[in-house]
């Protein structure tokens, strides 16, 4: 009411004064909204755009998509390198929030999700599907979960990555920050000079173990034949043996019973007969099981030279695995829900089953958290390069808890990764914290896949799970490998899912891997 009043009244006031007076009061309108969209401008962040640094790029060493911002960054030893707009996944189909490293890459990849969706210049990070690639980018959260990227970008990207890669998606803006802390791996000059020598040599040592522990098997499987057939032949001596006494006896008996002089004599010589095949059997048995005694000792001390030998081969094995591993950046992952820390490092080797690279899985360790109750947050710390005490770290955090320091505090890092791990690590080598445990699509195949649980992740937890995976061991004259476990346990759905769906638990299946998934 009081602004219609308002309104009749200026009215008549403009009637009054004229034309002049409309102007201005035209004149006043247009820079209240001049103001106020310029105010809009200024309060609206400007959307991502594509940038390449200014210095020469060195390798990638990790790239951070932010949800928030729909950004994606690469960063090299000195800083970002790369920076472009992203499309993240959509409402009810949402992009996992998480740690990931780059298991695959397909320059020309088709989806077999999707209606054979072409996804250029594809990076996969998990094998469920989720991946970086190229595609439309309508300014929005627009994909099926995966990250879409400018397509001129993703092809200029595609060369300069490679498999391992650490990959983070961070539901909030992020970036690495220079961090130094006494719990971070201090290399040793000395083992890093050492190492590739002591790698082109274990090898060999290893071969040659593995060849004597397969000749002693051979040698104890010869003699096993050999023994098991001089058994039979000593059975064979004590039963006639045996029946030559209870011939002598038996004769014995009758000699006793004879009544005639010819019954006598038919008897002596039955007797005779007895005791000289009795005697001559006694004799062959103890030369034969003076014979045998030799073999037999000399059997056994085959099949005991079939331990040592064995590990032996065992030992060099292990000792040529990670002197070739020691070569190689290692990335650990401490979980407070299952206190419990594992070590990925890549072998380099393609997978059997025709997908990715194998992930060296051989340690995995309990550890030891302060407060394990209390929650520790998601921290990426990562060796981006050497320095004059050993190497330069940084450090990212996606999700609350301690700080990084408090975190790294809280852990007591087992003496056995000290040795191990510490005295050859490598730029591009990382230590994940984190309240989440690992999550059931890391495998053999990936590094680590941690998803944080307490953001959305419908397209995640939609597409079907990677096979549950059991292969044997198998280690090769090499000293490299094949490392496989059983997926670690499946990790809790989202309880903040969106999209309007009650969340659902993926039950495990399994299937045999197929390119393209």
């Amino acid at each position: 009411m009081v602004i219609r009043l308002t309104t009749a009244r200026s009215t008549v006031a403009m009637r009054r004064r004229g034309r002049p007076a409309m102007v201005t009061l035209a004149a006043m309108t247009a820079l209240t909204a001049l103001t106020a969209g310029a105010a809009a401008r200024q309060a609206r962040p400007a959307a991502p755009t594509e940038a390449t640094a200014s210095r020469e790029a060195g390798e990638p060493i990790m790239a951070i998509v932010s949800i928030k911002s729909q950004q994606v960054t690469f960063y090299d030893a000195d800083g970002w390198i790369l920076r472009a707009p992203v499309s993240t996944g959509t409402t009810g189909r949402e992009t996992p929030a998480g740690v990931f490293a780059l298991i695959e890459k397909d320059k020309d990849h088709h989806s077999t999700l999707y209606d054979d969706a072409w996804m250029p210049n594809m990076q996969r990070i998990t094998w469920n599907g989720v991946a970086l690639h190229g595609g439309p980018l309508p300014g929005y959260a627009a994909s099926h979960g995966c990250v879409r990227m400018p397509f001129g970008f993703a092809e200029k990207l595609f060369d300069k990555t490679h498999i391992g890669m650490r990959v983070i998606i961070s539901p909030e803006n992020a970036e690495p920050v220079e961090f130094s802390h006494p719990s971070l791996f201090v290399p040793n000059a000395e083992a890093i000079a050492a190492a590739p020598a002591k790698a082109a040599a274990l090898p060999r040592e290893a071969a040659e173990a593995a060849k004597a522990a397969d000749e002693a098997k051979k040698a104890a499987a010869t003699a096993t034949r050999e023994t098991a057939t001089l058994t039979a032949s000593l059975r064979k001596l004590e039963a006639l043996k045996t029946r030559a006494a209870a011939e002598l006896a038996y004769a014995d008996k009758v000699l006793a019973a004879a009544k005639t002089d010819e019954a006598k004599a038919k008897a002596e010589d039955l007797k005779q007969k007895a005791a000289a095949k009795a005697a001559d059997l006694a004799t062959q048995l103890d030369t034969a099981k003076a014979d045998a005694k030799a073999k037999l000792d000399a059997a056994a001390a085959a099949k005991e030279a079939v331990k040592p030998a064995q590990a032996r081969k065992v030992e060099t094995a292990k000792a040529a695995l990670d002197a070739k591993l020691a070569l190689e950046p290692a990335s650990v992952y401490i979980s407070r829900a299952t206190q419990k820390l594992y070590v990925r490092r890549n072998t380099h080797k393609p997978a059997p089953d025709g997908g990715g690279e194998v992930f060296d899985t051989t340690i995995e360790l309990p550890i030891t958290i302060r407060d394990p109750g209390k929650p520790i947050g998601t921290h990426v710390f990562t060796a981006m390069a050497r320095n004059d005490t050993g190497l330069r770290w940084s450090v990212v955090t996606i999700d609350n808890g301690d700080n990084a320091k408090d975190a790294l505090d809280r852990i007591t890092m087992p003496q056995e990764i000290l040795d191990r791990i510490a005295p050859t690590a490598l730029p591009r080598s990382s230590i994940v914290i984190s309240d989440e445990p690992l999550s059931s699509e890391t495998n053999y195949r990936t590094e680590f896949v941690a998803v944080l649980s307490n953001q959305p992740q419908g397209g995640f937890i939609t597409r079907k799970p990677t096979a549950n995976i059991l292969v044997e061991n198998d280690r090769t004259d090499d000293g490299w490998g094949f490392f496989f476990q059983r997926n670690p346990e499946p990790q809790p759905v989202n309880p903040r899912q969106r999209g309007g769906q009650p969340p659902r638990q993926v039950q495990p299946y399994y299937r045999q891997w197929q390119p393209g998934w």
